[in-house]
């Protein structure tokens, strides 16, 4: 048994959204950020298991193909994905929930692309595309909040990473797990 603690943090207003800079691969077109448009749950389930694999992502693993496609069918769920020179290298996934929350259930990057500025980039664009859902999708209540969390199982520059993006931790909570 281990002791994992989970964050969940927040950002209450666009305004908290602090910006990173953008790469100098975006800038030369070498970097860029694509939404999903055609739901593909075997997409997400790749993405999940890949990006998942070396933090122990488990909530999922037994989704039904049945179950992935209800997820990413549903009204106002976007999955955007960062590319490295037509390359996949991460993704974010946006749920929209009751009273103007969206959670991000979802962010990383595959493990060749980390530590290159690129999931901080990635973080601040798909925040930004989480204020601005309403805009994308007929009759859904302008965002209030978006919120997320995250673990000590994730990467050690996880909750850094959201904290520098503006968001803040509004609860805590330590369990034993196997």
């Amino acid at each position: 048994m281990n002791a994992v603690t989970t964050w969940s943090l927040e950002q209450t207003s666009a305004a908290d959204l602090i910006s990173v800079r953008v790469p100098e691969a975006a800038t030369s077109g070498d970097l860029s950020i694509v939404r999903v448009e055609i739901p593909s749950p075997e997409l997400n389930c790749l993405l999940y298991a890949v990006v998942g694999a070396g933090f122990d992502w488990s909530e999922r693993r037994e989704w039904t193909p049945g179950q992935w496609l209800a997820f990413v069918s549903k009204p106002g769920v976007e999955t955007w994905l960062v590319y490295e020179r037509g390359t996949p290298a991460g993704y974010i996934e946006l749920d929209p929930q009751p009273d103007g929350a969206v959670e991000i259930t979802q962010f990383g990057l595959l493990p060749a692309f980390q530590g290159r500025g690129i999931g901080g980039y990635l973080l601040s664009y798909g925040t930004a595309r989480a204020w601005d859902l309403a805009k994308r999708w007929e009759h859904r209540e302008p965002t209030k909040r978006v919120w997320l969390h995250t673990c000590s199982k994730d990467s050690p520059h996880a909750l850094g990473n959201y904290e520098r993006r503006g968001f803040r931790v509004f609860d805590t909570k330590t369990e034993q797990a196997e």
